[in-house]
């Protein structure tokens, strides 16, 4: 069974809920700057993926679905908006897919309807087992950031290595599975709730092409790039992607102002 753990709610009682999802590797730290400026007209809440963060490690075995049915089991309104970046993302997808009477409006960030190959999230599971999520920080860091990001945010980015650094194995692994298992191209249709599709401009895994294919697919989809940012919008440029859902979110719920 999936345990996870979530933020204390900042933001307005009574204002509309807003969940942050995370990516791989990463923890809720991924919204804290970004965190602020939501929390002016929504009730903010982050989660952490198994064996990330606060959560507990997984025991066995969990697909994106399962995530997503775990996210909704943990909320207690009858409905929330969403946001997830990568993985988190991509439970945002199978959240709208699975669970489309919960999720008013949902931002999916720097993720897509299917990411890498079954092979290399193979490859990178193998990876972590035998040798420790230690051996991965070096290629997430060029994936994560990009140029001059790790420069401008040391302390952010900083952290949120450590975070990588600090992730339960097996769950990491798990989550790579979970990703080699995950494609939601073929149900993209049946989504009815709007869909932010976001990117970052020199984001190398999640690029442009991946938003447009969701905002294409789905009933109602639009797309926003984030400048100066690669697979992590939120901690690289925490102003601009806040604005962006805040820009989105608003016209559909009458946000606190």
């Amino acid at each position: 069974m999936i345990s996870l753990r979530f933020t204390e709610p900042v933001g307005p009682a009574g204002a509309p809920l807003l969940v942050l999802g995370p990516s791989l590797g990463t923890s809720t730290i991924l919204w804290e700057t970004a965190t602020p400026a939501l929390a002016e007209r929504y009730r903010v809440v982050a989660w952490d993926l198994p064996g990330h963060g606060a959560s507990a490690p997984a025991d066995e075995g969990f697909t994106v679905a399962d995530l997503a049915d775990a996210v909704a089991a943990s909320i207690d309104e009858r409905t929330f908006l969403y946001a997830g970046v990568s993985l988190g993302g991509a439970t945002g997808l199978e959240l709208l897919l699975r669970h489309p009477d919960r999720v008013r409006a949902a931002a999916i960030v720097a993720s897509g309807a299917k990411l890498g190959t079954p092979e290399s999230w193979a490859e990178r599971a193998a990876q972590v087992r035998a040798q420790s999520s230690s051996s991965v920080i070096i290629g997430s860091a060029q994936r994560w950031f990009a140029e001059g990001s790790i420069a401008r945010i040391p302390e952010l980015s900083g952290r949120l290595l450590h975070a990588l650094q600090d992730a339960d194995d097996e769950s990491y692994a798990l989550c790579c599975e979970a990703l080699a298992r995950y494609d939601v191209r073929e149900r993209l249709e049946r989504i009815t709730a709007p869909v932010l599709a976001v990117w970052g401009r020199h984001d190398q895994v999640a690029p442009e092409a991946k938003a447009q294919e969701i905002a294409e697919r789905v009933a109602d989809g639009r797309t926003v790039v984030i400048e100066d940012a690669a697979h992590l919008p939120p901690a690289e440029q925490p102003d601009a992607t806040a604005r962006a859902l805040r820009d989105f979110f608003d016209p559909l719920t009458g946000g606190i102002r």
